[in-house]
């Protein structure tokens, strides 16, 4: 398990459920203010696939910004 990695929903019929993804989607970093250039520059993953946003993502990306 990678420190950083992000929550995404599971796609079940029956309920959703949260697990680790492969790497934060394109608009999680652009919501986060992170350019694609930084993120690799700071080992984030990115998975370009992904084209949801989640909230908790966007918050953990926030805090490792540094200040």
């Amino acid at each position: 398990m990678r420190s950083l990695s992000p929550l995404v929903l599971t796609s079940t019929r029956r309920d959703k459920r949260k697990r680790l993804g492969r790497g934060f989607s394109l608009g999680e970093l652009k919501e986060a203010g992170i350019s694609l250039t930084e993120a690799k520059r700071m080992g984030i993953p990115v998975d370009r696939r992904r084209k949801t946003v989640h909230a908790w993502n966007i918050e953990a990306l926030k805090k490792l910004i540094p200040k």
